[in-house]
């Protein structure tokens, strides 16, 4: 088992994916019991021509294969970025246990802004939800990526 947190390892798959050219987002899934790493990933958008190849997603598919099961119930997922209504549905339909982000997003975010995916009614699964975890990290990655590219 790693001595890094699984952030730390989230960031590590994002600083991977700005290398790429991709936006730098890293994300890892962890068997909540022992804190395993199951499966991570950074963004593959441009790499795949796939707009659903998003860290998160990209993670949880992963997992799944690697688990042989279409739910996670006794996972957590750590995302560098708070995840888009795309990814949060994708947590949401995996049963993930919980959540946790680094970075808030007021412009793509749906878990804490915009459509706030987990508090609405036709959610079937909510997981456990915890923001800002290396936050100012996780940002500061996104700011050198996107100032980088103006």
């Amino acid at each position: 088992m790693s001595t890094k947190t699984p952030m730390a390892l989230a960031l590590e798959e994002a600083e991977r994916a700005f290398a790429r050219g991709e936006v730098p987002v890293g994300a890892v899934v962890v068997e909540a019991a022992t804190g395993a790493v199951i499966a991570a990933s950074g963004n593959r958008v441009e790499e795949l021509r796939d707009p659903s190849a998003h860290a998160e997603l990209l993670a949880i598919r992963a997992a799944a294969a690697a688990r042989g099961a279409a739910r996670l119930p006794d996972c957590d997922l750590h995302v560098t970025l708070e995840p888009c209504a795309m990814c949060a549905a994708a947590i949401s339909f995996a049963r993930l246990r919980r959540l946790y982000f680094g970075a808030s997003d007021a412009k793509a975010g749906a878990v804490e802004h915009g459509p706030r995916f987990f508090a609405q009614p036709t959610c079937h699964h909510r997981p456990e939800v915890y923001g800002g975890i290396d936050a100012v990290r996780a940002a500061a990655l996104l700011k050198r990526f996107f100032a980088a590219r103006r």
